[in-house]
């Protein structure tokens, strides 16, 4: 297997073309964008983002800039600097706690009901998705590995019937994506990952609630037991 890299490349994620899309909102597509880059930290801490250079990167006036980084503010991503600057805020490891708290909070409710309610499609889905999570661990590809993550557990929400409450759980959980992101290359994550989506699934498809509950917690707790370990392997990330 490739030896893994444990951050993206350190690569200016600027050099890359943006296409705005004009028949959406701008500020929103800012938004997106930057938040991409600050959560898979292609922006790492106290990167500087400049509003006039980010104006003439997007080709658009300073407004809509400036209202993508006040919201980016808002999620704790950002540190915005009055006639200054505005810098990429280090890893907030009580707000990666609180949206971890929420996540577990309805993943477990969400692995009761998928396991009383148990289909064919959901397990045959389910179960794609740990392949492509398996192929992309046997590449070295932390990128596609981590969206494939996110994918499964989209999966289980939309499955319950509940995915907007995926979408809120995502607008609380820059801070914990960011820790995961230093979490899984390290030896030995992502394997794990890999066996606490079979554990999950193995339990769904038999009907057995209480275990499918007991291996999402379990599964879900795993990162915030490593803060040290994944402080001290990258300092100046975490606050």
């Amino acid at each position: 297997m490739p030896a893994p890299s444990a951050l993206p490349m350190s690569t200016d994620p600027f050099q890359l073309p943006f296409r705005l899309d004009r028949s959406r909102n701008a500020a929103t597509q800012v938004f997106d964008h930057l938040r991409e880059l600050i959560t898979t930290l292609a922006l790492k801490p106290l990167a500087s983002l400049q509003r006039n250079d980010l104006s003439a990167y997007y080709g658009l006036s300073s407004t809509p800039v400036r209202d993508a980084l006040t919201k980016l503010s808002e999620e704790g991503l950002v540190d915005i600097y009055p006639q200054q600057a505005t810098v990429v805020r280090a890893i907030d490891v009580q707000s990666a706690m609180q949206a971890q708290f929420l996540r577990l909070a309805l993943e477990v409710e969400i692995a009761d009901q998928l396991a009383q309610q148990v289909t064919p499609q959901l397990i045959g889905t389910l179960g794609n998705l740990i392949s492509q999570q398996q192929l992309a661990l046997s590449l070295g590809d932390f990128d596609t590995f981590v969206k494939v993550d996110m994918a499964f557990h989209r999966q289980m929400f939309a499955s319950a019937n509940v995915e907007q409450l995926w979408h809120w759980v995502r607008q609380q959980s820059g801070n914990l994506d960011r820790l995961r992101r230093l979490h899984v290359p390290i030896e030995g994550k992502a394997a794990r990952v890999v066996a606490d989506h079979r554990g999950i699934v193995a339990a769904i498809e038999v009907g057995d609630s209480a275990q499918a509950m007991a291996n999402v917690r379990s599964h879900l707790t795993g990162t915030l037991t490593q803060i040290e370990a994944i402080r001290e392997k990258h300092p100046g990330y975490l606050i």
